[in-house]
Order: structure tokens, then sequence, then C-alpha cells
């Protein structure tokens, strides 16, 4: 009876997790322009159905995509981050118009060297998805440039 109720309270437990979604996996890469100028990108791949939010949403609608670079004194940032060109819908859950990006996104950085290489740049990235019947929370997740 003992075994009975331990393989009963097993599988209760195992059906009662929770599933964990990550539909988004980041990877990086550094693209050099020049002795002194670098891009850093940012690449998202996208599980079908999901979709990552534009670095620019109206207000009220989700949370935006940003990144954080760490300073480290051996560059600078030149202008904003870039986006791909991404899909702009009227979106039925927020009511709204959004740009967002389904499969894969890119982000590009450019930064101009102050110091010697090699180096690491350190950023965080924040971002939200949707599928078609709901939203997960917001995400960080962090990401690691190395500047050869």
């Amino acid at each position: 009876m003992k075994m009975i109720i331990l393989v009963f309270a097993f599988l209760i437990g195992g059906m009662s997790q929770a599933q964990i979604l990550d539909p988004v996996k980041w990877s990086t890469s550094v693209n050099k322009i020049s002795e002194t100028e670098y891009e850093l990108i940012a690449i998202a791949d996208i599980e079908k159905e999901w979709h990552l939010y534009s670095q620019r949403v109206p207000e009220d609608g989700p949370i935006p995509t940003s990144f954080v670079y760490a300073g480290n004194g051996n560059y600078l940032k030149k202008g904003n981050t870039l986006e791909g060109k991404g899909h702009v819908i009227q979106d039925p859950v927020f009511e709204m118009e959004i740009k967002y990006f389904e499969n894969k996104a890119e982000f590009r950085q450019r930064i101009k060297l102050k110091g010697e290489v090699p180096f690491k740049i350190e950023a965080i990235v924040e971002f939200m998805v949707c599928d078609d019947s709901r939203c997960l929370p917001p995400t960080e997740k962090e990401l690691v440039f190395d500047i050869n």
C-alpha cells in the first residue's frame, strides 16, 4: 500500500510541475568595421508561433526589447542599437499597431574603441514574447561580446 501511495504521489507531483517556456535563444557575434570600430550583433532565434517585440512600441503596449551595455572604459557606443525590419501589425491583444519579429531578429550596436583589444563587453537584453494566446513576463538574459 505504501508503494502505491508513493507512486501516486510522484505521478501527481510530476504532472503538477509547470512547463518552463523559453522560446527565445540569444547568440552574439562581433563584426570588425575598421581598426577602431566594431559592430556588436545580438541574434534572437525565436520558436515558431512566438513574437519578440521591437525596441520601440507604443505606450501601454508590450514591454519593448532593450539593451544595456556595461561600460568598461575600453569603448564608446556610437548611436543607438539598430534592429531589423520585422513585421508591423494591428495587434488584436494590445489593440494598437506594433512591430514584432518572428523566427529570427537581429540587433546591431556600433562601438568605437578607446583601449586595447582583446576585451569583453557584457550586456543585458530585456524582452517580452507572446504567442496567439498568451504573453510571457519580461525576461532578462546576459550577453557577452568578445572583442578581438
